[in-house]
């Protein structure tokens, strides 16, 4: 049987699939050659991470497709329902990641509240000439620790930034429409571990009562975060958007940002992706990254696991 990544896959996945029995493709096929592709190599799994759009005209042209998986936790590109509708399996990995964008939503939060990234614009064309000015402009740094971070959306990514939050001697307030308590470990180094019981706030409790935001939930039809729930949240509060683009609207946050509202946002996940606005991409109090949340060497290992894993219990 063949297998398609196409949009990658760890070479540990690569390694597993073909251990047992399966050919994995590693071509990058172009959106609209795909059907072509995989008829003409009687691919069996299609897998694709954010970039592959599986809709419902490949699903259609492909009749020997029996599984397709999403590296990955969203599966907004992939016409899931349709899909199950023609008796073909969809699987995603949301264990695989959770870590790594939970890592990233506090590399953003400690830049911002340091102001790191904008003395990594400003340092390289003014270090040389303005120095006394940018370390003036950088002083009012502020601390994460004592501070209050409101999550929204409490599934495996928000509970891993709990535990982080925790560990660096946060408070920490959840969110969820599905979840009224939860329980969470904290494993250390020396297998010492701890728990900790939280239990979920109204929303709007959160953004009044919050330092800093963070967003895990799926992609939405609409806002999330819009002007209202700005209004609520802590003059001088940041929030960050790891989440899909869409669930914040970004011009009432580009107002709120310009009126001093919100201190900064970051954003990893844009509304326009992926052609983000000049002007959110040009903003300073705004910390960017370009949609890399289960971007890290660890996660792509283990999402490679975790489908073949997948694979093979279906298919064999």
């Amino acid at each position: 049987m063949k297998v398609l990544a196409n949009d990658g896959i760890s070479r540990s996945g690569v390694e597993l699939l073909e251990k047992n029995g399966f050919d994995v493709e590693l071509t990058k096929v172009a959106q609209e050659q795909l059907p072509k592709f995989i008829n003409d190599n009687n691919i069996t799994v299609l897998l694709v991470r954010s970039a592959t759009q599986v809709r419902k005209d490949i699903i259609d042209e492909c009749k020997g497709l029996k599984i397709i998986g999403r590296g990955g936790v969203g599966m907004d590109n992939i016409d899931v329902d349709y899909a199950k509708s023609k008796n073909i399996e969809v699987i995603n990995t949301p264990a695989a990641s959770s870590k790594s964008v939970a890592e990233l939503v506090f590399s953003h939060l400690f830049g911002c509240v340091r102001f790191i990234h904008n003395s990594n614009r400003d340092m390289p064309l003014e270090g040389d000439t303005h120095f006394k000015d940018l370390k003036k402009s950088s002083a009012a740094g502020r601390e994460l620790h004592g501070k209050t971070l409101g999550i929204i959306g409490f599934g495996r990514i928000g509970q891993e930034v709990a535990k982080i939050a925790i560990g660096i001697g946060m408070k920490v307030l959840f969110s969820d429409k599905f979840i009224s308590e939860q329980e969470i470990e904290i494993k250390y180094f020396d297998n010492q571990k701890l728990n900790f019981k939280l239990n979920s706030t109204k929303i709007d409790v959160l953004l009044k009562s919050s330092d800093f935001v963070t967003l895990h939930v799926p992609a939405s039809d609409k806002y999330l975060i819009d002007k209202k729930e700005i209004s609520l949240m802590k003059d001088g509060s940041g929030i960050v958007n790891l989440a899909r683009g869409g669930v914040i609207n970004e011009e009432e946050l580009l107002k709120a940002l310009d009126s001093n509202k919100l201190a900064f946002a970051a954003i990893d996940t844009f509304e326009d992706e992926p052609k983000p606005k000049i002007k959110i991409l040009m903003n300073s109090k705004i910390s960017l990254s370009p949609h890399i949340g289960a971007a890290t060497l660890e996660a792509q290992d283990r999402i490679g696991i975790e489908l073949a894993d997948k694979i093979i219990k279906l298919l064999k």
